[in-house]
């Protein structure tokens, strides 16, 4: 080669160096106003608040993701006001929590990253932290990504560290973001494989960003018993009852639930590993929907043993 075209070479992959450099990093825009916002209403309250108070002082002068979690997943003030009254515990607990979300502010940006590194095509939403009727962990809405602080401050004051726990679910949820069809409900013969690969997906994309999965207590819980339930999971992947495998609740170290979330990761990251070309084998789970999940299973390379 010419000394020239060295040159040209050289300068080639400098500005490319430098232009990989200097992009913008993805933005973080988190908040908690609304969490804020509650307890006062519910300070002044005496920790009783009604749908009244609740109506006109924390949901109605409440953003936007707030009035679209109230449809999605609150219903009304009077259904809050009866979750409140109903578990007092979680909500007064959940304030504990608010200091968390300087830790959780903190980690987010390299999570964002890592994502735009393996998705260049992802959207980074805002984060909106609100208090819930204590039935939702995280959602996304046309507004972005919304955390049930109650919910979340419920689970994820087993951890050590409870804003890293609030950062891993922030994670699954960006991951449903990038999702066509996490975007929409599912349709009509959506097999137990896809829906568990979205959620399980999600759930290992996770845990490439943030470094942990949304469900840790599942690797726990379901350690000695993989066969058994890898079994159980490829008798109905198919079949359209989700019921005992995904939205059934935590459970218990006896009696896990969500275990759906768990072969689909599972799936997920047999068929990356297999990937030579890792950042197009995350853009392949990402676009993942209900005919393309049996072919995705198949090239995944994952099957349920034979025999335990």
């Amino acid at each position: 080669m010419s000394a020239l075209r060295q040159a040209l070479c050289f300068a080639a992959l400098l500005a490319a160096s430098l232009a990989r450099a200097a992009a913008p990093a993805p933005p973080v825009v988190m908040r908690s106003d609304d969490v804020e916002r509650f307890y006062r209403v519910y300070d002044a309250a005496q920790g009783h608040p009604g749908a009244a108070q609740l109506q006109a002082q924390y949901l109605a002068p409440g953003s936007e993701a707030l009035h679209q979690f109230v449809v999605s997943r609150i219903g009304s003030a009077d259904k809050l006001a009866a979750a409140i009254a109903k578990r007092p515990a979680d909500f007064d607990k959940a304030r504990g929590c608010l200091s968390a979300l300087a830790r959780t502010r903190a980690q987010l940006p390299a999570t964002f990253s890592r994502m735009a590194a393996l998705y260049p095509a992802a959207v980074f939403p805002p984060v909106t932290f609100v208090i819930g009727r204590d039935n939702t962990g995280g959602t996304t809405t046309r507004d972005g990504i919304v955390i049930g602080l109650e919910t979340m401050c419920r689970v994820a004051t087993q951890d050590a560290d409870v804003g890293e726990r609030f950062t891993h679910i922030i994670a699954h949820e960006l991951v449903h973001v990038q999702q066509p069809a996490g975007q929409v409900d599912a349709p009509p013969g959506a097999t137990l494989l896809f829906q568990a690969l979205l959620e399980g997906g999600a759930d290992f994309v996770a845990e490439l960003t943030s470094g942990a999965t949304a469900n840790p207590q599942l690797q726990q819980w379901t350690r000695g018993h993989e066969c058994a339930i890898e079994q159980a999971f490829d008798k109905d992947a198919l079949g359209t009852d989700i019921s005992q495998w995904l939205y059934n609740g935590a459970g218990t170290p006896d009696k896990p639930g969500d275990l759906g979330y768990w072969v689909g990761y599972r799936i997920a990251k047999a068929y990356y590993e297999h990937a030579a070309d890792k950042r197009a084998a995350v853009a392949t789970l990402l676009h993942v929907d209900n005919a393309s999940a049996p072919r995705f299973l198949k090239d995944s390379g994952w099957k349920a043993p034979s025999a335990c």
